[in-house]
């Protein structure tokens, strides 16, 4: 994945992805008796999402800073944060029109 636009898409789609998963869980285990079990999950899943989040804006500009490139670091990093604020608005503006 060199190009920022594949990160932001990736850091989206995940999103989609655990929010449909989550929804389809929540209404699976709607009449469930609450457990311990359900926090220690979302928590976990919060740990996990850190990791692939961070993964995602950050492995290549790491990459790249540590070959010296700090410009194309500091370039890829603002223009995948960038792209991802784009898909925030895209994702704000449905939750106005539904």
């Amino acid at each position: 994945m060199k190009k920022p636009f594949l990160h932001a898409l990736a850091a989206a789609l995940y999103i989609v992805a655990i929010v449909l998963i989550a929804e389809r869980v929540g209404n699976a285990l709607k009449n469930q008796p609450d457990t311990i079990v359900i926090p220690m999950t979302m928590l976990s899943l919060f740990v996990l999402s850190a990791a692939i989040m961070g993964y995602i804006f950050l492995s290549e500009p790491l990459q790249l800073l540590i070959e010296g490139k700090k410009k194309e670091a500091i370039a890829f990093f603002s223009k995948t944060v960038g792209f991802f604020a784009c898909f925030v608005l895209i994702y704000t503006i449905i939750l106005f029109l539904v």
